[in-house]
């Protein structure tokens, strides 16, 4: 019986990194980790932090993206910090963009700031750029 080797499997050591799809029909509230790529076609409200993120155009983030490359075809509000940030013709992005290269497409809807970052990945905002830290409630 022949093997379906077209969809990703468990991780294999010296491997590339498995992917975390969030599917169409999935709300997650919460922040999101992964070691890999995420395909996002449902909605979350919270931050990711992966390797590679892919906002479909139906797909919703509300939330801040840490990641090597972030890829946005649909709604998301938040910061974003990537070496390289993409917004797809049919994507509408409001926050602010760090990164070390930028492409927007024809058609991308773009409210906020952009600037480039030695270090996307760090988790620091650029320096003095208070705009794009939250308020935090502390109990």
């Amino acid at each position: 019986m022949p093997t379906d080797t077209s969809q990703p499997t468990a991780q294999v050591q010296g491997s590339t990194p498995r992917v975390s799809t969030i599917g169409e029909e999935l709300l997650i509230t919460g922040n999101v980790t992964s070691k890999g790529g995420i395909p996002l076609d449902g909605q979350v409200q919270g931050d990711i932090r992966c390797t590679s993120l892919i906002i479909g155009e139906g797909a919703g983030l509300t939330g801040n993206v840490i990641a090597e490359d972030a890829v946005s075809g649909g709604r998301l509000v938040g910061s974003v910090q990537a070496r390289q940030v993409t917004l797809q013709s049919k994507s509408h992005v409001e926050g602010d963009l760090f990164h070390q290269s930028l492409a927007i497409e024809q058609g991308a809807c773009f409210e906020g700031k952009s600037g480039p970052l030695d270090n996307p990945l760090s988790g620091e905002t650029a320096p003095g750029d208070r705009a794009a830290t939250k308020p935090q409630l502390v109990f």
